[in-house]
């Protein structure tokens, strides 16, 4: 572990153990500690003497400090993650600062990606796809972030003050100062309940996911488009017109997607639209005075365009009051005055003030250019393209609405409604789910009418089979307005989701250009098309390595469809945060994808916790947008696209092999008899749905009788809990052995991105299985032959895993990441053991108010083991 990692992981731990000692005395310290050690040395204890020791430990703590001592590793875990965090922060930095005296560029940077493409393309075909390139990150709330906002919060105060000691090298009396608020933040931190009281609502949700926005984005999607045009104007940055157009177009799900979601109405849409415009808003103004406020230019050496002056006038008009304000505030500086009057109509439009109120977001940007221009044009191109050019980049990429807000409902929704409406007609006695169809549509058409089309356009359909389920979209959202023009522009996005679904995609597309409102569409928005793709439940379906060539072959059979009827082809990932929902590293994954399937353009959703791993710090959130626009901009270079082509041609036998036998090995476990119901009783399936971490339901039923009726996040999430992580590698290791040629598995890991993409996530999985506490788990249930299935699955993908990498042990070849996971996980087992304890106990029947206490021990286990793994749903 660096230095100053293993520095900083020390004095928050040292911290934490005198705030147990503070507050819960020397023998919870104690507890504590002989856990640990015992957790550590049962690590390298083959014989499992020491764990069995560490077990008969958790065993005879009592059930107050049983949850005392569960609190006390996720803290630790909260603690070792926030370290861990500000480590890379630490590390870019420094990065940045080394490549600044250089004149060459980072690996995976911006400017390296345009560099190799002008090598490839040229440099006038190299700026013309980089002012095509578009990231559309996609927020979406699910509950897998299991850490409170009130213990976000704590995490935030102590990262700022670990930057404290590491900028200002403190010392003395101030370092002191510095440890005692730290201990203060930490005491806090341990006396915050980690489970809330009730689960979030959905606005809740889109309040969290726009506390980043404020915290983050706001500042940090215009500093990257920033970072890049400095470096590819060199000297004349500041003084030419930007080369970098706005690439970064943030969407968001929550508050639109209802599928399964009954807490989310029509009315929710409306109000989740409004909360996030009123953010926009409220920053826009904010920064449009700041810079206002500084554009103390004097109309004698930086005199008004003729231009400013006919806003200046139109302004005056609008309100003689807001002007006269304005022009006394800024006595010959008719710059500022016009940018000042600019923010109070932006105060109108957040309080609705139709009088003074802008339209919409594009006059707004109508004017900021004509104050650009003037500037220009009187010879101040620095102050024309410096904090102000920052403002309109911050309106070209959030407008008044902030985010897309897009729908999802399932097929079937659509076809009850539609089946229903044709029975009872339009004014007829209508179910509530019907009605709730309808107003969703009027919700569409409102938002639209108050933020512009692009404020919410977007309606995806979860499980589309056959072209009637998109035509279904444009049908209800005429009947919603019953034929007036007022109807909502809308796009039906498909969502292919099974395996089935993804085999029979193109078939469903050719036919969907059949449609007159889905050809009306394509004359509209220049024959742009938009094709969501589910990993999820794909992976349920097939199991995660069958589920990833299906994905692949689908997009290459998509990318060529579009190709054939001259469409602009948007893909759409579906990815979850977990490796066994299609995460890990998206700029990896964007490389390995087939020809013609990027073409500049890169949609995915980032889900749960991922939105603060991923954008909760601006250092850390300006590098992930980098990296994956970076392989955005190249997926497409000649070379790129000719090495993933000629390596899925030359490994084809070997996908349609490992496909086939990791296929039936799945679907041999999981369709066994009563599997759905021995997966419950040995994981805490059950009782991850009585979290309060998200508003959606975990399971479509009341039951699980079949894996149909459970969602794949907590099928991901239980899996992980249990240290067994089964939907990130489950078939693996079977199909590499039964495949056979190690030589020919070695060179497709070398050459095809995509099958080291794939054995790189599942390395990722198997560095966070633990077989000894996998077993632990598995006894729970009562069928031998299933447990035993899965563990000698799991000893074999190791092995199949290995051999073909050649690395010693999981993560082998990824130093730093491999040896911070192998250090986190004797303090995961220590969780995992209080969790086993509580299983155990519920499982054997226990009620009243032990049951009670052990469901409240499982819970904060649940809490703290998805701390440690940094992988939950």
């Amino acid at each position: 572990m660096p230095a100053p990692l293993r520095d900083d992981v020390r004095l928050l731990g040292g911290l934490l153990g005198t705030v147990l000692r503070e507050t819960g005395g020397q023998d919870l310290l104690d507890d504590v500690e002989r856990l640990r050690e015992l957790s550590i040395r049962a690590y390298d204890d083959p014989s499992g003497a020491v764990l069995a020791e560490a077990e008969t430990l958790v065993e005879g703590l009592s059930m107050a400090r049983a949850e005392q001592v569960a609190r006390a590793f996720t803290c630790y875990f909260h603690l070792a993650n926030l370290a861990e965090e500000y480590h890379r922060v630490r590390v870019l930095r420094e990065r940045e600062a080394e490549f600044a005296t250089r004149a060459t560029t980072p690996d995976d940077s911006l400017p390296e990606a345009f560099e190799q493409l002008v090598g490839e393309v040229g440099r006038e075909e190299a700026l013309r796809r980089l002012r095509g390139l578009e990231f559309r990150p996609v927020l979406t709330a699910h509950p897998t972030e299991a850490r409170r906002r009130a213990v976000s919060g704590a995490v935030r105060r102590i990262a700022t003050l670990l930057d404290e000691r590491d900028a200002q090298r403190l010392g003395g009396t101030s370092l002191a100062e510095n440890e005692r608020r730290l201990l203060a933040e930490i005491d806090t931190m341990w006396r915050t309940a980690p489970i809330r009281e009730h689960k979030p609502s959905v606005l809740d949700e889109v309040k969290t996911a726009l506390g980043v926005f404020d915290a983050t984005m706001f500042d940090t999607f215009p500093t990257v488009y920033r970072r890049l045009d400095d470096w590819l104007l060199g000297d004349e940055a500041g003084r030419e017109e930007p080369l970098v157009r706005p690439f970064v177009s943030l969407g968001t799900w929550i508050g639109g997607d209802r599928d399964g979601n009954p807490n989310v109405t029509a009315e929710v849409t409306r109000q989740a639209a409004a909360i996030a415009a009123d953010h926009a808003l409220a920053a826009l103004e904010q920064q449009t005075r700041l810079v206002g406020r500084k554009l103390t230019l004097d109309q004698d050496g930086t005199p008004p365009s003729d231009g400013l002056r006919a806003l200046w006038e139109r302004q005056r008009r609008l309100s003689e009051a807001v002007t006269v304000a304005a022009s006394e505030a800024s006595p010959r500086e008719p710059h500022r005055a016009v940018l000042l009057v600019v923010a109070d109509r932006i105060a109108a439009t957040r309080a609705r003030n139709a009088d003074l109120a802008y339209p919409n977001a594009e006059q707004l940007e109508s004017d900021l250019r004509v104050v650009q221009e003037s500037l220009v044009a009187a010879g101040a191109p620095r102050a024309a393209y410096g904090d102000l050019q920052q403002l309109v980049w911050q309106v070209e990429t959030f407008g008044f609405h902030l985010a897309e807000l897009e729908v999802r409902q399932h097929s079937q929704v659509h076809e009850g409604a539609l089946a229903e409406i044709a029975e009872k007609g339009l004014r007829g006695d209508l179910s509530d789910r019907t009605r709730e169809v309808l107003d969703t549509f009027r919700a569409l058409g409102a938002v639209q009418q108050r933020y512009g089309i692009r404020a919410a356009r977007r309606y995806i359909v979860s499980f589309t089979q056959k072209p009637e389920h998109l035509a279904a979209v444009y049908e209800l959202a005429e009947l919603a307005f019953e034929g007036s023009d007022e109807a909502p522009v809308v796009d039906a996005i498909p969502l292919f989701e099974t395996f089935a679904d993804l085999r029979a995609s193109v078939d469903i597309l050719e036919s969907m250009l059949t449609l007159p409102q889905v050809q009306r569409r394509l004359a509209e928005n220049g024959r742009r098309v938009e094709v969501m793709l589910g990993y999820s439940d794909s992976s349920k379906d097939v199991g995660p390595v069958s589920a990833t060539l299906a994905l692949h072959d689908a997009q290459s059979r998509i990318a060529h469809w579009a190709e054939r009827h001259d469409i602009t082809l948007t893909l759409f990932h579906g990815r979850g945060g977990a490796l066994g929902r299609g995460g890990g590293p998206a700029n990896r994954a964007v490389l390995a994808q087939p020809p013609g399937s990027v073409d500049g353009r890169f949609k995915l959703t980032e889900q749960g916790e991922v939105i603060l791993a991923r954008y909760g710090d601006p250092t850390i959130a300006s590098r992930h947008i980098e990296q994956v626009a970076a392989a955005t901009l190249l997926a497409s270079a000649p070379s790129t696209e000719k090495r993933n082509a000629e390596a899925t041609e030359r490994y084809r036998d070997l996908a349609a092999a490992l496909d086939e036998s990791s296929r039936r090995w799945f679907h041999d476990l999981v369709r066994a008899d009563g599997f759905p119901q021995w997966f419950s009783q040995v994981t805490p399936l059950e009782e991850v749905g009585l979290l309060p971490i998200g508003s959606r339901p975990a399971r479509r039923g009341l039951s699980v009788s079949s894996l149909d009726d459970l969602r794949a996040i907590p099928w991901v999430f239980s899996w992980s809990q249990a240290r067994i992580n089964l939907a990130g590698w489950y078939g693996l290791g079977t199909a590499l052995k039964e495949f056979g040629d190690l030589e020919l598995l070695r060179e497709a890991h070398r050459e095809w991105p995509l099958f080291a993409t794939l054995l790189d996530n599942v390395e990722m999985s198997l560095a966070k299985t633990d077989e000894r506490i996998a077993e632990r788990y598995l006894a729970l249930g009562d069928r031998d032959d299933l447990a035993q299935a899965i563990l000698d699955e799991l000893r074999l993908t190791r092995e199949q895993v290995l051999a073909v990498t050649e690395n010693a042990w999981p993560l082998a070849g990824r130093r730093v990441l491999g040896r911070a996971v192998q250090l986190r996980s004797p303090y995961v087992d220590a969780l995992s053991l209080l969790q086993v304890r509580a299983l155990r106990g519920l499982r054997s029947g226990a009620e009243g108010p032990v049951k009670d206490e052990l469901q409240h021990l499982l819970l904060l286990t649940v809490n703290g083991v998805a701390a440690g793994l940094q992988n939950t749903g």
